[in-house]
């Protein structure tokens, strides 16, 4: 029954029968190779294999805007957003494609794809924080007008906010932070709107300025463009260096692509299928699926995997002991996610501006609540302290700011704060806002590691390792072990 149920999908969403076993192209996507994208596309990593379906795919990329180079650096927006790479950028393919090609690689192109443009390019160490963290650079103006906050250069190994030309003290003033490429798949969820207002600040949603409506915030990570489109721009302008304008096809016919794509771990290393004996994992879901508020603790970001634990004893025991074992773990692993609470402090967009108390008593649901995603349903920027001291872990390789404030003190960190990326204060302007993140889709992660808008957790129990020390959680070895397997499952 259920291997009908699925063929009617496939045949209904127009799947195809495309499959890693059949297809197996090389992992990295060139800008302008002409490939067809498939409507079911799958790649293996080391947690399993991910999975892309493309809803009333396959779609042939010749021409497309998404896929061609349209600057002169060679660049396409596939460059960073990459199909193998759960559509954000692994560090492991990115050290593949220096070893392949150096710096002639559109990747490692001088704007942002190296440490600074006036380094020498043909050196990897001038590459050093894309290559060994998986970084792009990221150049945002200064000062920003009304700012109540300085900003000064402690250090930068980068060189870049030094640097005469590129630097903050240059004729065109920018402050360079180095972030992860964001996911661009599953827009579903990550365009949808849990709340008429922004809980996090007590402000009415941002309007979009084309369309004059609401915008859920949660696309990039400082919050700087309010929708799709005009982060479509802003990436061409930036990244792509394209000197032109993105006309009203091109713009249609990206998000017609990024919005038909989900992406997701489809089968894990031990063997188990993520949508097996009743399960629910695996892109089709999201594909399938509505998004939803499921609210705090208590209630499951990740039911899908509910029909593992009703299995009856007699059924599990046929299963092979590494894929009983995985199940188990990452059916536990969903039970501390939703149930095992802590007090978080400290965390602008929780603690403060508004609502919740310092400290509020909550689990991992109370921020990552989105049912099937773990993003936020509300909209706005949170301050985990993965780049403010003194909770940032030891980041030696990033510039590091001193940011002082001209008004009021930051209601947690005082009017002194060191910290690798003032985050969404580069947009608003506030020193409360410093260390305000976006916070991000949870899918696909095995597939794209490092992790956290910095690349600080280089893998995903460096994620668990940093959530414990931050709110002092206690996490046994036993919990971290079945948290790490719940998102290896996602």
């Amino acid at each position: 029954m259920r291997l009908g149920v699925l063929a009617l999908a496939v045949a209904v969403l127009g799947l195809g029968l495309t499959t890693a076993a059949k297809d197996k192209p090389d992992r990295w996507w060139e800008p302008g190779e002409g490939r067809t994208f498939p409507a079911k596309l799958e790649y293996e990593n080391a947690g399993g294999t991910l999975r892309l379906l493309l809803e009333g795919g396959p779609m042939e990329t010749k021409g497309h805007p998404f896929f061609e180079p349209i600057g002169p650096n060679g660049r396409a927006c596939v460059t960073c957003h990459q199909p193998a790479d759960a559509m954000s950028l692994a560090v492991e393919d990115v050290q593949r494609q220096w070893d392949r090609n150096g710096a002639k690689d559109p990747l490692f192109a001088a704007v942002d794809g190296s440490n600074c443009p006036s380094l020498p390019q043909q050196e990897r160490a001038s590459h050093s924080l894309l290559i060994d963290h998986g970084l792009i650079r990221i150049a945002r103006p200064w000062p920003i007008k009304g700012a109540d906050f300085t900003i000064e250069v402690v250090r930068d190994p980068s060189t870049c906010n030094l640097d005469p030309v590129w630097g903050i003290k240059s004729k065109h003033p920018h402050i360079s932070v180095f972030r992860r490429p964001r996911p661009v798949a599953n827009f579903k969820f990550i365009e949808a709107m849990g709340f008429a207002y922004d809980p996090k600040a007590g402000m009415p949603l941002a309007l979009d300025p084309e369309t004059g409506k609401p915008v859920a915030g949660n696309l990039m990570a400082d919050g700087r463009v309010p929708s799709l489109t005009a982060q479509m721009r802003d990436a061409a302008a930036t990244h792509l260096t394209f000197t032109g304008q993105l006309d009203a096809g091109d713009i249609a016919r990206i998000l017609d692509f990024e919005r038909r794509l989900f992406v997701a771990q489809q089968r894990d290393s031990s063997g188990t299928m993520l949508d097996a004996d009743g399960a629910e994992g695996g892109p089709l879901k999201l594909l399938q699926s509505a998004p939803g508020r499921l609210g705090s603790q208590g209630t499951p970001v990740w039911s899908e995997f509910e029909a593992w634990e009703k299995l009856p004893e007699a059924e599990k025991a046929k299963l092979p002991k590494d894929v009983r074992e995985f199940r188990d773990s990452v059916a536990r692993g969903a039970r501390v996610f939703r149930d095992k609470t802590f007090l978080i402090t400290d965390s602008a967009g929780i603690n403060s501006p508004v609502g919740f108390g310092n400290p509020v008593r909550n689990s991992c649901v109370f921020c990552h609540n989105m049912s099937y995603m773990g993003m936020d349903v509300a909209p706005g920027q949170v301050d985990l302290g993965t780049t403010n001291l003194p909770f940032a872990d030891p980041l030696p390789h990033l510039p590091l700011f001193k940011v002082t404030c001209t008004g009021k003190p930051h209601p947690h960190y005082g009017r002194v704060i060191y910290t690798h990326d003032p985050g969404y204060a580069l947009t608003t302007g506030k020193c409360a806002d410093v260390g305000r993140i976006t916070l991000q889709t949870l899918r696909g992660l095995s597939a794209r590691a490092p992790y956290f808008s910095n690349g600080s957790a280089k893998d995903l129990r460096g994620v668990i390792d940093y959530y414990d020390r931050r709110y002092a959680i206690g996490y046994t070895e036993q919990e971290k072990r079945d948290l790490v397997n719940l998102m290896r499952a996602l």
